[in-house]
């Protein structure tokens, strides 16, 4: 007798651009509607970012691997030497964190865009504004909301 294990077919299938419909994006009023091409170009953006965000990750974690290396070989030096390699170590920490975070906040904002909520303010449940969006796509509250929690 043998038993086989169930199949599991898991497909993924990448959404993209073609999945959004423009008319179900939201306007602020006297914005002219989405068109797919603005929508193509916005989602391009946010691919290009994702790469970009990626690779500088990359960098800095290669770069702050290279830094904990050498503060190992820190015979000889004197306090400015330790000093100086303590400060570029937090920078490039600072840098990727910093790259982390905008990372996160880009695969949102793609995640929105291809599914439900892109454009739509998280605070006040009104449209956050096309030009704002092409200006930042990864923009989660509209103008008026974003000011009111700069405020806090």
């Amino acid at each position: 007798m043998t038993t086989t294990a169930p199949k599991t077919d898991t497909v993924t299938v990448a959404r993209g651009a073609e999945s959004v419909d423009p008319a179900t994006l939201p306007v602020r009023p006297g914005e002219e509607p989405w068109t797919a091409e603005e929508v193509h170009e916005l989602h391009d953006e946010l691919i290009g970012d994702l790469e970009r965000l990626r690779s500088e990750i990359d960098a800095a974690d290669a770069a702050i691997a290279g830094l904990m290396r050498d503060s190992n070989d820190g015979a000889g030096d004197d306090q400015v030497d330790a000093g100086t390699k303590n400060i570029s170590r937090e920078s490039e920490l600072a840098l990727a964190n910093n790259a982390r975070d905008s990372l996160a906040q880009t695969e949102r904002a793609l995640e929105r865009l291809e599914g439900v909520g892109f454009g739509v303010c998280e605070s006040c449940g009104q449209a956050v504004g096309k030009a704002r969006l092409q200006a930042f796509p990864r923009a989660t509250l509209c103008v008026q909301c974003k000011a009111k929690q700069e405020r806090r």
